[in-house]
């Protein structure tokens, strides 16, 4: 039979005192009835029951759970009450109440529609915040794995943009608690001890997790700093887990070993034979995870591979390298002749080491840019020639050689790497624009040749075949073949150089410098946007103005307009321009409006871009390490993959096809990562403990304190039984009221520091009292309180040395992997 108990208020007190009998009588659990709570008084139960908790009084927790009819929400909170705490007993006895209530079908998901519980609301706890959560977002190992093996979890968010049932009622209710409670759910999915505890492959389930967050703080600006914050922690935990590795094979065995699809899909990038895959590796650079690529056991592993059996390349002086390289770059036909006849030689294994492909590949870049050099001193030299229809197509098409040879590499890149991850590097896409426009260019002076050919064959077309064949610059068509393909040159040429650039990043600073660049171009693109809105709002009121008075050459034009605005910017024109002297009122408009656009853009917006370019630089100069260490990655990798030894133009040659070489070691994968994991939680484990140790002696501190004044307390009564002998029984119950007081103090104040349960240990203390009543004079009282005061001290004495021998034992809470 269940009845209704109102709250009685003497209660929170009974709890605060630990007093265990009058909260028993107040609650009258004797008669074994279990009563429900008035609704109307939840909230003075619930801070009842997180009362006992937070002090560590067990026993109170007990007859609360035993004479009180908790429902799930209130379990619920007191749960994570109990987990803040860091108190695993107490989490476990709540969790078997949980069980006796749902039996064994209770449903670990209705944590997670908490937000819908309107009573939480005045609770300290954020909205969507479960136990498990929270222990997650602590970091309390012990306590997270004892919520996995009861079958808790994180459910996964849903997209943002997900309008299933679910999202679409938990934005109706409260769209602030819906979006706190995903960024909850992402903090305990983000934590060290989820990932650890619940995660087959903690490292890559860190990296997938961190890609996923750094786009949702694009989808979802409005929290794009706890996002950021949260992929920050998921990167520093998978360099944590590297940094577990104590030897060579357990490195060699996480770099080459990648899980799922993600290894089908990197298994197709062969890399030469002798070469480690490095799967891991290069998911980790398509992540973008710089910190873990450029941690020093990462770039240990790259360097070794790209020098390969040259030991003695990496300490050797720059002016041995640049040598090295001269003689790499005279001699790189024959190399590629040697190669090209035995790839299997002694010679041909050498060519393959990536630094050596690097210089052959770099030295072929170098010859075909003095190719593109020689061909425009002979333009040049024969300007005449080149400048009519007479031109042979050959003397300026030798650079094609190279361009068929890069077409060919970046054929075999895309299937190597596949369509998508070609595409998402920008020197892919240059390379792919650089070569469209050589083709096109080459294309056009054929089309000339072709058409002149076959027109100048055919009767009815003497006037088409003299244009083609035998007219003057001066009068061709503005969109003539000829022109266009001459202008696509030029672009292509100057492109051409800048994409030398690629191998700065061997360098650490110019390679440095290559990033910044890169960044302030970044930076210039969004400034052309705020640039070109200002400059054509003002290119259309200037050029309104002084459209009707077409007086100034350089004004009321548009095109002119717009060139004299231009070249304003740099200071360049003239400034009489905008002087009308016979249109007062217009004249005074056009200098107002040229002389804001002057300061707008000038001083403003000029600066401004100075100020977001020295920006980008500091950010990269204040990590310069880690940016250059990973493109100096980036760069090494595209070397080790196979079948790209022979440099371009060679590459057209067929070459013989080395062997594909995989190895597979899963089973062995798998327990390196465990073993790396257990590794982890052992160090938290040990800080946790540390930070404990100091805990203690504080507490220590504070409890020979409390002896202290319990003795001048104790002085009091003396002092009292001194003065009245005939209240000395009064006196005597109100001194072993005091003491009791000290001693349960003292007992609470280390509650919950003994992981394990251990009732032999527990101090009890009785203080007997003599009911006779006798007369005796006043030495004898003097010296029966003495006799108090000494066995007092004694027991306090004996208590403080118990306390600290117990606490000093070990027994502390240690987490369960």
């Amino acid at each position: 039979m269940n009845k209704k108990m109102r709250f009685p208020p003497e209660l929170i007190n009974a709890i605060a005192e630990g007093k265990t009998e009058m909260l028993s009588g107040l609650l009258k659990t004797g008669d074994g009835i279990i009563r429900q709570l008035d609704e109307s008084e939840d909230r003075q139960w619930r801070e009842a029951l997180n009362l006992s908790i937070r002090l560590g009084n067990e026993d109170a927790m007990d007859v609360l759970l035993q004479g009180i009819k908790f429902d799930f929400r209130q379990i619920h909170e007191a749960l994570l009450v109990a987990v803040d705490t860091n108190q695993p007993r107490v989490v476990k006895r709540l969790l078997d109440r949980l069980d006796q209530e749902k039996g064994n079908k209770m449903d670990v998901r209705s944590f997670s529609q908490a937000i819908f519980d309107h009573s939480i609301d005045n609770s300290q706890f954020a909205p969507g915040v479960t136990p498990l959560t929270l222990a997650c977002q602590k970091d309390l190992y012990e306590i997270v794995t004892m919520l996995s093996q009861k079958g808790h979890i994180i459910p996964w968010p849903h997209k943002i943009s997900c309008a299933c049932l679910e999202c679409r009622n938990g934005r109706q209710y409260d769209l602030l608690k819906f979006s706190l409670s995903r960024i909850n759910t992402y903090r305990g999915i983000a934590s060290r001890a989820y990932l650890s505890v619940t995660s087959d492959d903690a490292m890559l389930t860190a990296f997938s997790l961190s890609r996923e967050l750094c786009k949702l703080s694009k989808k979802e600006p409005e929290f794009k700093p706890q996002y950021l914050s949260l992929e920050q922690l998921c990167q520093e935990f998978a360099v944590e887990l590297l940094g577990m590795c104590r030897n060579q094979s357990e490195v060699t065995t996480i770099l080459n070993s990648c899980g799922d699809e993600s290894q089908d899909a990197l298994d197709e990038q062969a890399f030469e034979e002798g070469i480690p895959n490095l799967s891991r590796l290069r998911l980790a650079v398509t992540y973008n995870q710089k910190q873990f690529v450029a941690h020093p056991i990462c770039q240990q592993v790259l360097s070794s591979i790209w020098c390969g059996n040259l030991g003695g390349w990496r300490g050797s002086r720059t002016a041995w390298k640049l040598l090295v390289s001269m003689g790499i770059f005279l001699t790189m036909p024959f190399l590629c002749l040697i190669y090209w006849l035995a790839p299997k030689s002694k010679a041909g294994k050498i060519l393959k080491i990536p630094v050596i492909k690097f210089l052959l590949h770099s030295a072929s870049y170098l010859w075909f840019l003095i190719a593109l050099l020689g061909e425009s001193i002979i333009m040049e030299l024969y300007r005449d020639k080149f400048a009519s229809r007479e031109q042979n197509i050959l003397h300026n098409s030798f650079h094609m050689v190279w361009v068929v040879g890069f077409f060919w590499y970046e054929c075999k890149e895309v299937w190597i790497e596949g369509m998508r991850s070609y595409l998402l590097d920008w020197w892919n896409c240059l390379d792919m624009m650089v070569l469209s426009m050589y083709l096109a260019s080459f294309a056009l002076r054929v089309l000339i040749m072709l058409k002149g050919y076959f027109l100048c064959h055919d009767d009815n077309s003497t006037k088409e075949c003299a244009y083609f064949t035998q007219t003057g610059r001066e009068d061709w068509h503005q969109e003539d073949p000829q022109m266009i393909a001459e202008v696509l040159f030029a672009v292509t040429s100057m492109l051409s150089f800048t994409r030398l650039a690629y191998i700065l990043p061997a360098h650490e600073s110019l390679g440095t410098l290559q990033i910044s660049i890169g960044k302030m171009i970044d930076d210039m693109m969004r400034f052309m946007f705020i640039l070109m809105i200002i400059g054509t709002a003002f290119l259309c009121g200037i050029n309104n103005i002084y459209v009707p008075y077409v007086i100034s050459p350089q004004l009321g034009r548009f095109n002119e307009t717009f060139r004299f605005l231009f070249w304003t910017m740099f200071g360049v024109v003239n400034q009489e321009y905008v002087d009308m002297p016979d249109y007062v009122l217009a004249e005074f408009v056009g200098r107002i409006l040229y002389g804001i656009f002057t300061l707008v853009i000038v001083i403003v917006l000029l600066n401004m871009l100075i100020a977001m370019i020295t920006n980008s630089f500091q950010k990269i100069e204040d990590d310069a390490d880690v940016e250059w260490k990973f493109a100096r990655s980036k760069l090494y990798l595209s070397y080790f993959r196979e079948g790209l030894t022979m440099p371009v133009p060679f590459n057209i040659i067929p070459s013989p096809k080395a062997v594909f070489y995989t190895l597979s070691q899963l089973p062995y994968r798998q327990q390196v990562i465990t073993a790396l994991v257990q590794r982890y939680i052992e160090s938290a484990r040990r800080e946790f403990e540390e930070a404990k140790r100091k805990d203690i002696g504080n507490r220590i501190t504070e409890l020979n304190k409390a002896v202290f004044r319990m003795h001048s307390d104790m002085k009091l009564v003396q002092q009292l039984l001194i003065q009245g002998s005939g209240s000395s029984d009064a006196v005597t119950k109100d001194g072993s009221s005091i003491l009791g007081k000290y001693i349960i103090g003292a007992k609470n104040n280390f509650k919950g520091f003994n992981g394990r349960e251990d009732t032999s240990s527990s101090l009890k203390v009785t203080v007997h009292h003599d009911e006779e009543e006798a007369k005796v004079d006043s030495h004898t009282n003097l010296t029966q309180q003495n006799q108090v005061d000494q066995s007092g001290a004694e027991a306090s004495e004996q208590f403080s040395c118990q306390s600290c021998q117990k606490k000093t034992e070990g027994n502390f809470i240690r987490p369960v992997v």
